[in-house]
């Protein structure tokens, strides 16, 4: 159950007029009054006596007994309250003991006998609107300070009470929701998300892997946003604001937003903590391949896995923060076929990047590399090399999203908890797209291996994962796992060791099919191409010789760290 808090306005009547109209969209259905301040309030919506002015000029009473030099300027407060999707329809009885529990929990009716006076009104099966004036009974202003925190945390006990379903609690760090008047502009104007929405993801993967604030701005306008920047007289700039070229306000005027209103972290202020410490720097040209960048960004994800599970708050929160650029970088630069599915994990993933805990920007800097090197790589192909290595890189940013979730949860952190498991599931979706050819090759070539061969590559497996092992042999995707195990060592690799290596790089339960993960793992381990049929690729001719173990060098990372503090 959702509340949420309207802007504060002087006309009652033209509220009123709007909650019992039919709605922009001919969208309210049967408006009727479900409770008010003393249950007595005439009801324009049911009662052919009552009219909307009889209404408002109850509710506006207190109002007028005051000297008009002392009556406020923005009496009406205005607030909705919505069921979740799912969530069963409730009785008006029900939405009638819901609004009395909220407008008492935000202190504009306490119950002490001199409230403020208002109304509930209910046009639409799943929620209903609060209006009110904000004089009190004996003339003094209601103690309704910080009301939408108040009635988010009744409305944790609604849903218990009334068994519906459990919203996570917020923290303050989400972005600022679409306003109505906002969403109903967008349907009128055909669009599927409001131009809040559209600025908020245009301008992150602006500024996804960006080096330097000029970059940043050079994004913008290469995206077709209208930029302005507010500057100092001495020049520099304090801050900025962006517009769609056809969001137009009535008068014709671009509608703009300030980086803040889009995102707390769209700030130009917490923009520039990103382009603090260590610069990134443009990989070389022969190095920005798409598949090439999609490896490092592989190396660069596990890391922050790694850290995830092993560093301290300060870290983890970098690492999720610049996770966040990697998929929007990724989204950016994959495939028509993917880039949906990863434009939502990376959408989800952004509530996942902001709490409460600071981050320490110096330690996300390889990720935030990785980031850069993805969007300057350019785009990449959904077959080949570049489809086979973005399967290889999803499949590891699942991982990513599931370790954030389980940090977020120890730590209490509701909504980004769920948020990473949304964004986990995006991601599985859309590794389901990216590997389905370079895994049907290889599972095409595990089915004709030679028999004592496979046999030889199910004892390594049995050697190297008894706990797992049969279970994997059970799975569709072993005979891809057995033709990876042969290519290891066709290219001199001991399969049972690097099984060993690949299964001791945390858990494998969350996975949907082990044995994929295992070939994604085991094909960046042993530097084999991400595609098996490219056999003549760059990657195949130069093979990087792989680190001494990602896994050390995190631990001693952080070890240092720790010796340092």
């Amino acid at each position: 159950m959702i509340p949420s808090i309207h802007k504060q306005g002087g006309d009652t009547a033209g509220l009123i007029a709007y909650l019992y109209g039919p709605g922009l969209s001919e969208e309210h259905v049967d408006p009727h009054l479900v409770a008010s301040f003393d249950g007595l309030a005439p009801d324009p919506g049911r009662d052919p006596r009552a009219t909307r002015a009889d209404l408002q000029q109850l509710l506006d009473e207190p109002l007028h007994l005051l000297p008009a030099d002392t009556r406020p300027d923005k009496h009406v407060w205005h607030a909705s309250v919505r069921s979740a999707p799912g969530d069963r329809i409730l009785t008006d009885d029900e939405w009638a003991d819901i609004a009395r529990r909220v407008i008492a929990a935000t202190g504009i009716d306490p119950g002490d006998g001199a409230g403020c006076r208002w109304a509930a009104i209910r046009h639409a099966d799943d929620h209903i609107h609060l209006i009110t004036t904000l004089v009190r009974e004996d003339g003094r202003k209601p103690d309704h300070h910080r009301s939408g925190k108040r009635a988010q945390t009744e409305c944790r006990r609604i849903e218990a009470d009334y068994d519906l379903y459990r919203v996570a609690p917020g923290d303050g760090t989400a972005a600022k929701r679409p306003t109505c008047a906002e969403r109903h502009k967008a349907q009128r104007q055909g669009r599927d998300r409001t131009a809040r929405e559209e600025l908020r993801e245009t301008v992150r993967r602006a500024a996804a892997g960006t080096a330097s604030e000029t970059e940043f701005f050079d994004r913008l306008a290469s995206a077709g946003l209208m930029v302005c920047r507010r500057t100092a007289p001495s020049g520099d700039t304090l801050g900025y604001t962006v517009a769609l070229p056809e969001d137009r306000n009535k008068d014709g005027a671009p509608v703009h937003y300030s980086g803040s209103k889009l995102a707390p972290d769209l700030s130009l202020p917490r923009l520039r903590e990103r382009w603090t410490g260590s610069p990134t720097q443009p990989s070389p040209a022969q190095a920005s391949r798409p598949a090439s960048t999609r490896r490092r960004a592989t190396t660069a994800v596990w890391q922050a896995v790694l850290l995830i599970d092993h560093s301290d708050d300060g870290t983890v929160a970098a690492q999720l923060a610049a996770a966040g650029e990697v998929l929007d970088a990724l989204a950016k630069t994959s495939a028509a076929h993917t880039r949906h599915k990863l434009r939502k994990a990376a959408t989800a993933f952004e509530r996942v990047a902001r709490s409460h805990v600071r981050a320490e920007r110096g330690q996300n800097q390889v990720l935030r590399q990785a980031a850069r090197d993805l969007v300057h790589g350019g785009p990449a192909l959904g077959r080949g090399e570049d489809g086979a290595t973005t399967a290889m890189l999803i499949d590891m940013a699942f991982f990513l999203a599931t370790a954030a979730s389980a940090w977020h949860a120890k730590k209490g952190h509701a909504q980004q908890a769920v948020a990473a498991l949304q964004a986990a599931e995006y991601l599985r979706v859309a590794y389901q797209a990216a590997a389905a050819q370079p895994m049907a090759l290889l599972q095409e070539r595990g089915r004709h291996m030679f028999r004592p061969l496979q046999h030889q590559h199910a004892a390594a497996l049995r050697h190297a994962v008894p706990d797992l092992a049969e279970q994997v042999l059970a799975e569709p995707g072993w005979p891809a796992l057995a033709a990876t195990l042969a290519d290891a060592q066709a290219a001199g690799h001991n399969p049972t060791d690097l099984l060993t290596e690949a299964t001791q790089r945390r858990e494998l339960g969350s996975a949907t099919s082990i044995s994929d993960v295992l070939v994604w793992r085991l094909r960046h381990l042993a530097q084999l191409p991400a595609n098996p049929v490219d056999a003549h690729s760059p990657i195949a001719r130069h093979r990087v010789p792989t680190p001494p173990s990602i896994t050390q060098t995190a631990v001693k990372d952080t070890g240092e760290k720790t010796r340092r503090r």
